[in-house]
This record gives structure tokens, C-alpha cells and sequence, in this order.
């Protein structure tokens, strides 16, 4: 099982702050699974940390990982 948190807008397009997914071995897979619950996410922009490090590409996921879906965001 994979902890899913989304944060900002990324939450309010999923109508929830956290999900939990089964079946999806790598980040890319579960990008698909979103998109297929959320079409809005494929047009939309975020970052993807796996256990509190952001990755930039695909990374395998083991039961128990939490995976967070960040907006952009910015600080001053």
C-alpha cells in the first residue's frame, strides 16, 4: 500500500488531502493511476517526493512508501 498526501490545488482537484493505492511499482505508474482517477493532473503541474526526497525521475515504490504530489510554490 502506498500513502499518497497532495497538497494546494493538487488537493482540492482530488477532493481528499491523502490516498492510499495499491498496485503501482514506480512513480510513473502511479502518475497514470492519478491521472486516470483526476484527469485534470495531466495538464497540471507538480513535483513528486517519495519518502521526503523530491525525484525527478521514474522511482520504483515499495509497500509502506509515502508519496507526496507538491504544486508549484514559491517563497520570498
Amino acid at each position: 500500500m502506498i500513502q499518497v498526501l497532495l497538497f494546494g490545488q493538487l488537493a482540492e482537484l482530488a477532493g481528499a488531502s491523502n490516498l492510499e493505492l495499491d498496485g503501482v511499482a514506480d512513480t510513473a505508474s502511479l502518475q497514470l493511476e492519478l491521472q486516470r482517477r483526476m484527469p485534470a493532473l495531466a495538464t497540471t503541474t507538480y513535483r513528486i517526493a517519495v519518502n521526503k526526497i523530491i525525484v525527478t525521475e521514474n522511482t520504483p515504490l515499495s509497500g509502506g512508501a509515502t508519496v507526496a504530489l507538491l504544486p508549484p510554490f514559491s517563497g520570498g
